[in-house]
């Protein structure tokens, strides 16, 4: 589990540190920072599988995603005291990202490209480290890389070893220095960032995936647009916890059963519901109940993940269903590490009776992101 997320001159999170929890929500009024933050999730996660580089230049480069005001803020200006001004920059452009738990903690820092780079929107990775436990120190960092070199300390005496001295700046040394000797810490921590999983992109539109007619195969995570949603509750059903799932249909539906038949298109899923002489197939389904049972599988997954990030889960969602997806939730959350990103306040007074959710409520200062009731974790960024 992580218990501390750190992000550093990405958008409107200028300087970050805040705590995660076992059920972590993150809310706050729109343009406060939430989206911003779940994407800083992500791109640690897309680390993990060498896709940082590529995702942030498809934002449009590290230019059009760093933090677009002034370096630092003094106590005059966010008085009001003194207008908002540029400063003479003290250190180099730099997005750092980071997070800690009571295992291990891992840091990436990124700039600019060389000059005359043939890909300029692609940012380079100047410094990335790993260590053991919640906080960065001299002696419990076990890889660290400083540009194109990559060191491990070695698991026999607790010497440095270097395993690479010409590492791109566009690949990360978590993808490609896993050493079988001595990077077996970076080796697990790289397997559980790729085990995180994200759910931001589940439609419920006509066209939507899961409405689609689909392939009935041995699925135990529902895939990222919900295409695989039949087989998913059809998992469930054979080697999950069916109680569960019984339970939370019948919580959010009364009277109502889910059933893998044969719909119109061929094997799928059929939601029978109280009073109705036929079940209805997935393309007939609401907008809300189809998210529902979309969240449903997700949460149920018989291979939980180490972490689950969704991001506004509720819509689409009748303020009835709040209760029984907080519900699941919290029931999700004594399985793996959970954070949802969500403003619905029905939601979140839903998780406070459900379970003992943390709460990060994100405000905007000048521009930035702040959370000014919150005493921030203990952080120390790796030094160029």
């Amino acid at each position: 589990m992580i218990t501390t997320l750190a992000v550093s001159g990405y958008r409107s999170l200028r300087e970050l540190v805040v705590p995660v929890g076992r059920l972590t929500i993150v809310t706050g009024a729109n343009g406060s920072g939430k989206s911003s933050l779940y994407r800083a999730l992500r791109l640690l996660a897309e680390a993990a599988q060498g896709r940082l580089v590529g995702t942030l230049a498809a934002e449009g480069g590290l230019s059009s995603t760093l933090w677009a005001g002034p370096q630092t803020i003094g106590h005059s200006v966010r008085a009001g005291l003194h207008p908002v001004q540029g400063t003479v920059r003290k250190g180099p452009v730099s997005l750092r990202l980071g997070f800690a738990g009571d295992e291990y903690g891992y840091a990436i820092d990124l700039g600019l490209p060389s000059p005359g780079h043939p890909f300029p929107l692609d940012p380079a990775i100047k410094l990335e480290t790993m260590w053991t436990g919640p906080m960065l120190g001299r002696a419990n960092r076990f890889a660290e890389r400083h540009g194109p070199l990559v060191r491990l300390r070695r698991a026999s005496d607790g010497t440095w070893r270097e395993v690479m001295t010409n590492l791109s700046p566009f690949d990360s040394m978590v993808t490609h220095c896993a050493d079988p000797d001595d990077g077996a810490e970076l080796f697990s921590t790289r397997e559980r960032m790729r085990n995180w999983r994200f759910y931001d992109a589940l439609r419920t539109d006509p066209e939507a995936p899961a409405r689609r007619p689909q392939v009935m195969t041995y699925t135990p995570v529902l895939a990222g647009d919900g295409a695989d949603l039949a087989a998913a509750i059809a998992t469930i059903q054979a080697i999950g916890d069916v109680a569960a799932l019984e339970d939370a249909v019948e919580h959010a539906f009364p009277g109502a059963r889910l059933e893998i038949g044969a719909g119109n298109g061929g094997p799928g899923l059929l939601l029978h519901q109280h009073g109705l002489l036929r079940p209805l197939g997935v393309a007939e389904l609401s907008d809300g109940t189809l998210r529902y049972l979309l969240l449903l599988a997700a949460l149920l997954s018989p291979r939980p993940p180490d972490l689950m990030v969704l991001n506004e889960p509720e819509a689409s969602l009748h303020p009835s269903l709040m209760p029984p997806l907080a519900r699941l939730l919290a029931a999700a959350s004594r399985r793996c590490q959970i954070v949802v990103v969500s403003h619905n306040q029905d939601l979140i007074e839903a998780l406070r009776i459900e379970g003992d959710a943390e709460q990060v409520k994100l405000h905007k200062e000048l521009g930035e992101t702040v959370v000014p009731e919150l005493d921030a974790p203990r952080w120390a960024w790796p030094k160029r």
